[in-house]
């Protein structure tokens, strides 16, 4: 599920009326942003990272391309989405699944890890 207990909900109207402040008060606890523009999506992503945040944005639109680019790692459909939102983003997900973020997650962590231990071990051995 994407929106847990204590989670928030807001609409792209609603977020629009918020200042800066407000919304960073708000960045804990937005989960889903509905009915949004592009300005207030690549607002978000703008406000999340300058509170420190590395910003995973998904998108599938023409309209979603500045969000995509802003972000740490932009993700774009590759069933539904656009020729702009695929070049904006850095990982095409090609089922259009969202399970699939967490699959690739779960392997570029174990990945990364291998890839430690290995080094460790390389510079035990021959230092």
């Amino acid at each position: 599920h994407i929106l847990t207990p204590g989670g928030m909900v807001i609409e792209g109207e609603e977020f629009g009326l918020k200042t800066d402040e407000e919304v960073d008060g708000l960045l804990d606890v937005i989960q889903v942003m509905a009915r949004s523009r592009p300005e207030d999506k690549l607002r978000l992503v703008q406000r999340l990272k300058l509170a420190g945040e590395i910003v995973g944005a998904t998108g599938d639109g023409t309209n979603d391309a500045l969000a995509l680019k802003e972000a740490n790692v932009g993700l774009a459909m590759g069933i539904a989405g656009t020729a702009v939102a695929k070049e904006a983003a850095d990982i095409i997900i090609m089922d259009d699944n969202f399970a699939s973020i967490v699959k690739s997650v779960l392997w570029g962590r174990s990945v990364y890890s291998n890839i430690r231990k290995f080094l460790q071990f390389q510079l035990t051995v021959n230092v």
